[in-house]
């Protein structure tokens, strides 16, 4: 596997040059850049780009030997309020613009929630928010395919492609060379399937293990409420093993983005994970 990190992990939101120097001295050539998460001193306000801003953050993540695996732009694609979500679709695609410019892999999403203020309701698992999602995705994925850069979707037990069958689905629909997808096993989970979380691994490579192209990993707990929550790598209830089966088998050198790491436990994530993964 190839390691990376969250660039806003590594102390939050800083000044680009900061942000570049603390990347260079942890040893992290990997990174998943989310721009308003990561640096303070560039305004990445819609309608801002331009192909010499472009360049400029390319070439200076070059200099550093910094390759974006992931530029995230997580937006609410099934925002119930029309002109919001056409924002977040315009920003989507202005950073499909970033992505052609600095060389990053794709452009990653999650798939958004029926609720204006992004809380968890019932009617993001309805199919009136599920073909909201496809309005939002088509006009992405057209500026995509005609610019030439890869959609990377998120699925989560929450958001509007909760499962890997309903994540079928959409892939079959949208039916584009130029959308893969982000995995994150344990934002599957929830409290109804964590104890089957091998089942919901499978199903994933099953159904469309040839579209995952970049992993985010991490661990989980059982809240006061019994609810799925982040736990950080090997101290909770996450079986990476039958995980790393499948990725050994088929997705050699994939780029596997650590969430909520830091700069004191990165490496060793790295190597706990790399163990598991060799005797897998």
């Amino acid at each position: 596997m190839s390691f990376g990190m969250r660039g806003h992990d590594l102390g939050g939101k800083q000044n680009f040059d900061e942000f570049l120097a603390k990347v260079k001295e942890n040893n992290i050539d990997l990174v998943q850049l989310a721009f308003k998460k990561s640096i303070s001193d560039i305004d990445f306000t819609l309608g801002n780009y331009n192909p010499g801003l472009g360049y400029y953050i390319g070439r200076r993540l070059r200099e550093n030997n910094i390759h974006v695996a992931v530029l995230g732009c997580y937006i609410n694609p099934t925002n119930p309020i029309e002109s919001e979500r056409q924002k977040n679709v315009a920003t989507f695609i202005e950073h499909l613009k970033y992505a052609k410019a600095i060389g990053a892999d794709m452009v990653g999403t999650e798939t958004g929630r029926f609720d204006p203020n992004f809380k968890i309701v019932p009617a993001t698992y309805t199919e009136a928010c599920y073909r909201l999602l496809m309005k939002s995705m088509r006009e992405i994925v057209d500026a995509a395919e005609k610019l030439g850069v890869i959609v990377g979707i998120e699925s989560v037990a929450t958001h509007t492609l909760y499962s890997p069958e309903i994540t079928l689905r959409f892939l079959r629909e949208i039916n584009s060379p130029n959308v893969e997808i982000i995995l994150d096993p344990v934002n599957l989970l929830d409290r109804n399937n964590y104890k089957e979380q091998e089942k919901v691994i499978d199903n994933v490579f099953k159904y469309y293990g040839d579209r995952v192209s970049v992993m985010h990993i991490k661990d989980f707990k059982l809240d006061e409420n019994g609810d799925v929550a982040f736990e950080q790598v090997g101290e909770g209830l996450f079986n990476y093993a039958p995980l790393f089966k499948h990725l050994k088998e088929r997705k050699p050198y994939i780029t596997m983005l650590i969430e909520n790491s830091n700069e004191s436990r990165y490496h060793s994530d790295c190597e706990y994970l790399q163990k598991i993964y060799d005797e897998a």
